[in-house]
């Protein structure tokens, strides 16, 4: 019997990150060195009053239940989180739990959507910015983010032919791959166009509590008017290390957050019970180690970025993420799979090939900040070692 799958199928492809992992576990075991700086899970740890939480609620039978819903607590640490971090005032019915933005990103598009409706993303982007949309059956209308338009969408400059049928639009800043930020201002003038077009705005915001050089980290949700057109995942991840744990929020409009909330009921029966408990320790708990952390990726950033700079990689500062993105040697063309694998080889640094993220990231890489400040240093060494950077003869 020939099985056949689906269309979709061909579209999930492991193509260069199946060849780079193969290549990285023949190095190690040839007991070469290998920097790791690929896959964006970060390397510290969660606080210690979050595991104690994780564990005392491991240890209570009755938490092995259906969750079914958030726990009363939950909701309130977030509302609570919303308002000291960002000014934002949310009332329960506004938020909702999601197994990470992640799961979030690929569903949000079913509750939206009828198939051949569309969906502005961004180019370069993350690759579930596409592929969540894509998997409701949505036509996918890229926009372009241009250095001259400070990596921003030109609201503006948009065809209008290619609004009509617009559902939504994907916006995540500070944004994964590119390490971009945007201002309040830009989020002023996204709410004020997204009404008048009457398109939904959809807000990634994975990383406000990792921004560099004294920005502003906000919530959309903080600008006048964003709730009757936007709504925005959080997430736990990055800025509490509680990656494996897979726990985030829907918030904002509550339309939005009500259908959402139907279609997930349908899928799982809520998120484990300790793991609740883990992110109410998480939200209720202090600042200061996010703010520690944020501190010590920055170091990393400069030891990255700088580094590579001085030995004459131009490698742009990062202005917030944990990722640094940048464009490959002249001489490699646009050609980033080819120099991404060179890379490897010559010096062990493992990065990401920038077409992974769009037709505007081919040319680029990008690097993950999840080594500490001496390994990065190293990785600066190893690369400059290689003569890769030296240009051809």
């Amino acid at each position: 019997m020939e099985i056949r799958f689906s269309d979709r199928m061909g579209n999930f492809e492991e193509g260069i990150f199946q060849a780079l992992n193969e290549k990285k576990n023949e190095r190690l075991a040839q007991g070469k060195q290998v920097y790791n700086l690929s896959v964006g899970t970060p390397d510290f740890q969660p606080a210690q009053h979050i595991i104690d939480a994780v564990m005392q609620a491991a240890s209570r039978p009755e938490n092995y239940k259906y969750a079914l819903a958030d726990l009363p607590e939950l909701t309130e640490a977030v509302i609570g989180r919303f308002k000291k971090r960002y000014g934002v005032e949310l009332a329960p019915e506004e938020i909702m739990s999601v197994y990470g933005s992640q799961e979030g990103m690929t569903h949000i598009g079913l509750t939206l959507c009828n198939p051949g409706d569309r969906v502005l993303v961004p180019n370069p982007g993350y690759p579930i910015f596409s592929i969540g949309p894509a998997l409701a059956g949505a036509e996918l209308i890229p926009y372009d983010l241009l250095p001259e338009n400070q990596f921003l969408p030109d609201l503006e400059g948009m065809d209008e032919a290619l609004l009509k049928r617009v559902k939504f639009m994907i916006v995540s800043y500070p944004m994964n791959p590119i390490g971009r930020t945007a201002p309040r201002s830009f989020y002023e003038r996204l709410i004020d166009w997204a009404r008048e077009k009457e398109i939904v705005i959809i807000h990634d915001n994975a990383y406000s509590d990792i921004i560099y050089d004294g920005r502003e980290g906000i919530s959309i949700l903080s600008v006048e008017g964003a709730r009757e057109v936007c709504a925005e995942f959080y997430s736990l991840s990055k800025s509490y290390n509680y990656t494996g744990a897979r726990m985030g929020f829907l918030a904002g409009s509550k339309e939005i957050v009500d259908s959402f909330r139907k279609l997930r009921s349908q899928i799982d029966y809520g998120i484990f019970l300790p793991v609740q408990y883990g992110a109410i320790a998480a939200l209720k708990g202090p600042d200061d180690m996010i703010r520690e952390q944020c501190a010590q990726y920055q170091k990393r950033r400069d030891a990255l970025c700088g580094g590579l700079r001085s030995i004459g990689w131009n490698i742009p500062d990062s202005e917030g993420t944990m990722f640094a993105w940048g464009a490959i040697p002249e001489k490699f063309g646009a050609d980033d799979t080819a120099f991404v694998m060179e890379l490897m080889e010559k010096s062990g640094v493992l990065c990401t090939p920038g077409s992974s993220f769009g037709s505007l990231g081919r040319g680029h890489v990008r690097f993950a900040l999840t080594l500490p400040v001496e390994q990065l240093q190293e990785a600066v060494r190893a690369v400059e070692a290689s003569g890769i950077l030296l240009q051809a003869d």
